[in-house]
């Protein structure tokens, strides 16, 4: 077996393969230097051959070994060598601007920052660059809907909305309008008149989406309404609703001409900014009849998403102005399609849970808020879930229940649930003083929140369990007392509410009224009542309702459902074939008995 080393000069930083010869001795080391190359001290290893004997120095100093390459050997060699520059001279730097004569040195400082200027020029060169390529996939996904009759494609777009108009600008909208909007220059020009024309800058490429004999076919309303949405939107996030409002109001006057059914999925998302821009020019009542005929016509050409949208935008438009009964009655009056989104789902449940709230329907608030909760997003829509976590605590303190406290420490959920923390420790532990503190201090969230005509109700939760504290705590106490730990104004309150509770099975007492006090019965054994059976009906009904709802949630392909059924020849062959064997099997059976 023929053996090689791998030699390593330090000072010249160099390698040698070393073979030895036949007839020469291995110790000697005799044999062909093949010349340089790059040395490879696990090779030996990796072969299973014997180490080689040591033929480099044991300590190098220019600190190279087997598990460094020459290469960077040579890079820290020469790095050790380098003569070090002389620090400027203090005195020369405080001495001015050189002579006439003498070489200027130029500042480098000021280089970096146009570079940075330069570099961030281009990367918004870029960002808009792709912004535009992303709309014109989105109108061609519009189109291919239209053409091919499939609405997925549209959501598709839709889908894309929220992340392409945090990316809008004048000059995106500029030249989208202009590259699109080619034939019909009118409605380019009246879209145009909004934006600002951009500085032309070196160096820009025209955007131009549709060429040749796509440029004389007028654009689809489709494609047509989307384009003026996307203005719309960027019109309302920079706070220019009189402008937002003009656009707006021309694109529903294109979209209650036209009835085309791959429209209604752009349409719904315009119903709802329109009636965004009219809430922030709080003029929500002015658009409440157009909005009402709208919903008529999409419920009567059975459009589910637009029909959904309305019916949110209607009840969104009713409690604004406090019109819980006729809110009410719209939810009476109309059916909420199955088929729509997550989304408009959790709008409706939780808006159906305040107005059932301010009724006094607490069990049904709190059933639709849970499920309001579960249809909204789960790692978006913040706001959302915090403001439905405030509605939901107020229901379950309502009905006696005390909040899980693990809700109160999510951390996207904390900060704006501590006032409803503080609530919920005054009412668990009955205190009345504590009570109208937390009310007093945060009464104006309170109604910003929409909930403070709520809290006001739980004064009689908090006196209820206080009494029920009482009652557990003495077997018998009087009147007096009891008015002075719930900071009653006389005895006759408190025997008034001690009274009520005893009505409502809150307490199980009796009072005394001759000596005026209150005389607590013995404790029942609860699994002699009916208490366990609700909890457990109660705990089946939740678990049924979320496996109905994941039944209905959940989506197929579509013509996906006869993949695996067979045909009607394949079926008759089936048939004949079972009929064949069958017939071989009595054959055969027939044989078998002489």
């Amino acid at each position: 077996m023929m053996r090689r080393w791998i030699v390593s000069d330090w000072r010249c930083g160099l390698a040698w393969e070393i073979v030895p010869s036949h007839r020469g001795d291995t110790r000697s080391c005799r044999g062909a230097v093949r010349g340089p190359r790059t040395p490879r001290p696990r090779e030996t290893a990796a072969r299973g051959l014997p180490s080689p004997p040591r033929l480099l120095p044991a300590r190098p100093r220019s600190g190279l070994s087997f598990s460094q390459p020459p290469a960077a050997a040579m890079k820290d060699t020469a790095g050790k060598h380098k003569p070090k520059e002389p620090a400027p001279d203090k005195a020369k730097l405080a001495a001015g601007p050189p002579a006439p004569g003498d070489v200027e040195m130029k500042d480098v400082s000021a280089e970096p920052e146009a570079e940075q200027v330069e570099s961030g020029e281009k990367s918004q060169k870029e960002l808009d660059l792709i912004t535009l390529e992303d709309i014109k996939e989105h109108v061609k996904q519009i189109e291919k809907a239209v053409s091919s009759k499939e609405p997925r494609f549209v959501l598709r777009a839709l889908r894309a909305l929220p992340p392409t108009c945090r990316r809008l600008n004048p000059t995106v909208l500029y030249k989208a309008i202009n590259g699109f909007f080619v034939s019909n220059t009118s409605m380019r020009d009246f879209l145009l008149a909004f934006l600002e024309e951009p500085m032309d800058t070196e160096g820009d490429v025209q955007f131009r989406p549709r060429t040749g004999k796509a440029a004389t076919v007028p654009l689809l309303p489709e494609a047509e309404a989307y384009l003026q949405l996307l203005l719309v939107i960027y019109l309302t996030n920079n706070k220019r609703y009189i402008e937002a409002q003009k656009c707006s109001d021309d694109l529903m006057q294109k979209i209650a001409a036209q009835n085309r059914r791959a429209l209604d999925l752009v349409a719904a998302k315009c119903y709802y900014y329109h009636a965004r821009v009219y809430e922030f020019l709080s003029k929500l009542d002015a658009v409440r009849s157009f909005l009402h005929a709208r919903l008529r016509t999409a419920t009567l050409r059975h459009d589910a998403d637009g029909q959904a949208t309305l019916l949110n935008l209607l009840l969104r438009n009713y409690l604004q102005y406090n019109l819980y009964d006729q809110a009410e009655k719209l939810v009476s009056k109309s059916i909420f399609p199955e088929q729509a989104n997550n989304n408009e789902w959790a709008r409706y449940l939780y808006y159906t849970g305040r107005i059932k709230a301010i009724q006094l329907e607490y069990s049904e608030a709190r059933r639709t808020l849970t499920n309001a909760l579960r249809k909204a997003p789960q790692h978006t829509a913040v706001g959302f879930k915090q403001t439905v976590h405030k509605l939901l605590i107020v229901v379950e303190l309502l009905l006696g229940e005390i909040p899980d406290r693990l809700q109160f420490r999510q951390p996207s959920l904390k900060r704006s649930l501590m006032p409803y923390f503080l609530l919920t420790q005054a009412v668990r532990t009955g205190n009345l003083a504590k009570f109208n503190q937390v009310l007093e201090q945060f009464g104006e969230k309170f109604q910003t929140d929409g909930t403070y005509t709520l809290i006001i109700r739980l004064r009689h939760n908090v006196i209820k369990t206080g009494v029920r504290m009482i009652s557990l705590s003495y077997s018998r106490i009087s009147l007096t007392d009891i008015a002075q730990k719930l900071q009653l104004d006389s005895p006759e309150d408190a025997e008034f509410i001690v009274a009520k509770a005893i009505r409502d099975g809150v307490i199980e007492a009796s009072i005394n009224h001759e000596r005026g006090y209150v005389q607590s019965k013995e404790t029942i054994d609860i699994y002699g009542t009916r208490e366990p059976q609700l909890a457990f009906h109660q705990r089946i009904s939740f678990c049924l309702d979320i496996h109905n709802m994941s039944v209905k949630a959940m989506r197929f392909p579509p013509k996906s459902y006869n993949k695996d059924l067979e045909s009607a020849e394949e079926r008759r062959e089936r048939e004949q074939q079972d009929l064949e064997f069958a017939k071989e099997m009595a054959e055969d059976d027939d044989d078998g008995f002489p």
